[in-house]
């Protein structure tokens, strides 16, 4: 190796490049090595900068053309760390293992995943919806916009800062984050956050309404306005257990779709719901 590839520095443009880089990594998903094409395009900048002599630069991406996925919004956190390890490996080529390299990214894949799904998936896009859609719902254009805004916002704040924190964390993270039980925590609690947000939203946004009506004249009271009384919301929360019954029975969800649209012109039909 050559001295002057052993005095290159990360910088935080090169991080930069590394973020911006890393972009279209999910729209570079492929089902045989899912998103490692995305992964190298991500990492590029920093290895054409770490190993100017060919050769070693095709090795160093072919290391980043393994079986990799993760959730995308934290992918950068990964990229991070890979740099960091890059880094290690070009200034002692000799006597770095080049398989820890992927055996970090590999650990990571899973809790990362799981972390990540829970958090943007679970609960950051359903927090947005929530705002996009009330809004939408009363005719509003800022409907859309402000899903968009409440998203995207916090999601690449978070993956522009994540690509210098996993590299400041190096080969560290894995040992700090399980050890501490910050990573258990972290999946708990968007865990929990993701239900009680859906929760809301089923009793807020889904209308299931029995019109059957149950005595006589002005006390007459639609089946629906009585379970109400007793438990609010409960006939939403009804169909969405159905739902979620016949979805654990491998019920197609094209079919669930169906049902539902029957269920919903029957009613309509008969009048016993509106």
């Amino acid at each position: 190796m050559s001295s002057d590839r052993n005095e290159v520095q990360i910088t935080k443009k090169d991080l930069r490049k590394v973020f911006f880089q890393s972009l279209p990594a999910e729209w570079l998903w492929n089902s045989e090595r899912q998103m490692n094409v995305g992964y190298c395009k991500g990492m590029l900048p920093i290895l054409q900068k770490l190993y100017p002599n060919k050769k070693d630069l095709s090795e160093a991406m072919h290391r980043h053309l393994e079986l990799f996925n993760v959730t995308p919004a934290i992918l950068t956190f990964v990229l991070g760390m890979s740099i960091a390890m890059e880094e290690q490996r070009a200034k002692d080529p000799e006597h770095y293992d080049t398989k820890s390299i992927n055996a970090v990214k590999t650990a990571l894949m899973g809790p990362l995943s799981g972390v990540g799904d829970g958090f943007f998936l679970g609960t950051l896009r359903v927090i947005a919806l929530g705002v996009g859609i009330s809004l939408s719902l009363k005719g509003s254009i800022l409907g859309p916009i402000a899903f968009f805004l409440v998203y995207n916002i916090p999601h690449y704040y978070i993956r522009y800062k994540a690509t210098s924190f996993g590299y400041k964390l190096g080969t560290d993270a894995i040992s700090q984050l399980s050890g501490s039980g910050i990573m258990k925590t972290l999946m708990e609690g968007a865990g929990i956050v993701g239900l009680m947000v859906i929760g809301a939203m089923t009793a807020q946004m889904m209308t299931v309404n029995i019109t059957i009506p149950v005595g006589m004249g002005e006390a007459a009271q639609t089946v629906s306005e009585i379970l109400d009384g007793i438990i609010p919301g409960l006939v939403p929360l009804l169909f969405v257990g159905l739902i979620n019954f016949l979805f654990n029975k491998k019920i197609s969800p094209m079919i669930m779709m169906l049902l539902c649209l029957i269920i919903g012109l029957i009613g309509a039909f008969t009048g016993f719901m509106g």
